[in-house]
């Protein structure tokens, strides 16, 4: 490997990143997007899942003191009572699922309506139920427990995987769709008549990508935390590490997608073909806990699995580099592999 040439394709890559107004926007700026996009998310302690529509009344909100409800249903948290007009204007709304459950406000006993395809509407219907009985006598039959030690809020949980998914899509289209453009317009063509090999080519590609994504990852994390103020009970050193391989194993990755191919209309398919099952099945918004088995070996094949993984419990449990040992050899092998991989296949003009 020559690093002359290899520097060379690295700095020209940054020039033609930094020159591209759009490019340079997407990745720097939109950081800032996402941090708007959390606040109006995240910005109550106490928003709503549920949607309850009541019947019959003229206001579109009702306050809850308004409403002839059973008084502990009304105090329940994290529900948002949407008024009616009429039974068929809230039974419309039922099964379009605009709504979670519908009640006819009055007296006892209260007509309501369920979807029974509905989850949510289900809960909904057992809290409705529950809330009609004497909250003594559920007191007295089960007993609340504290969670021992600090208990992690879902925006601690989601936001190491929010960051990856991004780190994953900037990896995989700001690599692998470029180098296919780059081959269809004939640019691989002219170098091939260079003495650059294809190893030093996609090595500079995948360092250039790779100092965007951290810059982007220091932009959206330092925006987010000065909002959010994040708890890591780990080392932020530990933390650069996770994402520093991850980054590297993704972009390998989109590499290894674009090592063939002039078509940037399969390329397309092909890069949503990886990215859209990695993104649901790596635990970015949720987890997989109880799925079926094989749902779960499949999310293992995935890099963006074990980078978010090893964030969490770096994060979260305090890990230290020799905990999260079985994800760091797993993404260095992988982006050896993806690497090695890419290289070998690489065509510069087919």
């Amino acid at each position: 490997m020559n690093f002359k040439r290899f520097w060379t394709i690295f700095i020209a890559r940054n020039r033609e990143f930094y020159r591209d107004r759009a490019g340079l926007g997407w990745n720097i700026i939109f950081p800032f997007l996402l941090v708007a996009g959390f606040g109006v998310i995240f910005g109550s302690e106490h928003k709503a899942e549920y949607k309850i529509g009541v019947f019959p009344t003229t206001l579109s909100t009702p306050e809850t003191g308004n409403l002839a409800l059973p008084p502990r249903f009304l105090a329940t948290r994290y529900l948002q009572f949407v008024g009616m007009a009429s039974q068929a204007q809230g039974m419309d709304k039922l099964a379009h699922h605009k709504i979670d459950f519908l009640v006819r406000q009055g007296e006892a006993p209260y007509p309501y309506w369920v979807s029974q395809d509905s989850p949510k509407g289900y809960f909904i219907e057992r809290i409705f139920r529950e809330s009609l009985v004497d909250g003594a006598i559920t007191d007295s039959l089960a007993r609340k427990e504290a969670i021992q030690g600090d208990a992690i809020r879902y925006v601690d949980w989601l936001f190491p995987g929010i960051i990856g998914m991004n780190m994953m899509f900037s990896a995989l289209w700001g690599v692998g769709y470029v180098v296919v453009r780059y081959r269809k317009i004939g640019v691989l063509k002219r170098l091939h008549a260079t003495p650059l090999t294809a190893f030093e080519y996609l090595s500079a590609q995948m360092v250039s990508r790779v100092m965007i994504l951290m810059l982007s990852l220091a932009v959206v994390w330092a925006g987010c935390d000065l909002l959010f103020d994040f708890r890591v009970n780990g080392s932020y050193f530990d933390m650069l590490v996770m994402f520093l391989l991850g980054s590297l194993c993704l972009t390998s990755l989109g590499l290894l997608l674009a090592s063939r191919g002039i078509s940037e209309e399969f390329t397309t398919g092909a890069l949503n073909f990886i990215s859209w099952p990695m993104m649901f099945l790596s635990e970015v918004w949720f987890s997989i806990e109880g799925a079926p088995g094989w749902v779960i070996h499949i999310a293992q094949i995935f890099p963006l699995t074990h980078l978010i993984r090893g964030v969490r419990r770096v994060m979260h449990d305090g890990a230290g580099l020799v905990a999260v040992a079985p994800e760091i050899g797993i993404l260095i092998g992988m982006t050896l592999l993806f690497l090695a991989s890419g290289a070998a296949l690489f065509s510069w003009n087919k």
